[in-house]
């Protein structure tokens, strides 16, 4: 069985500025209005089941999934290996951790 893969925010950092990537942000509108990591998309998590065989197309690139802890998109990234989707990846700790690390966000656009 395909399973997700936990990184941490040093790991997804190297992700971003190193290779193409599929970043999903799970929040809820409320949450994503106060910012997001840059150049993600926002699908909530309520609409993941749905996305499900658009977010397994382009395999060969990585997909990374982050909420406010980490335990929803834990849950998505689940949810979506289990689809048989490779490189699927959830952030530990969720934006959280990403805000401890001294990382930065940008205002969601739109």
């Amino acid at each position: 069985m395909v399973s997700h893969t936990d990184i941490d925010a040093s790991e997804l950092h190297a992700f971003l500025s190193s290779q193409k990537t599929i970043l999903v942000d799970v929040r809820n509108d409320d949450e994503v209005a106060r910012g997001v990591i840059e150049g993600a998309m926002h699908l909530p998590m309520a609409v993941i089941p749905h996305m499900g065989k658009l977010l397994c197309e382009h395999n060969e690139t990585a997909l990374i999934f982050y909420c406010h802890s980490g335990i929803r998109s834990a849950q998505a990234a689940a949810f979506i290996a289990s689809m048989d989707r490779d490189n699927v990846y959830n952030l530990r700790g969720g934006i959280l951790a990403w805000a401890n690390a001294g990382y930065t966000f940008v205002l969601k656009a739109g």
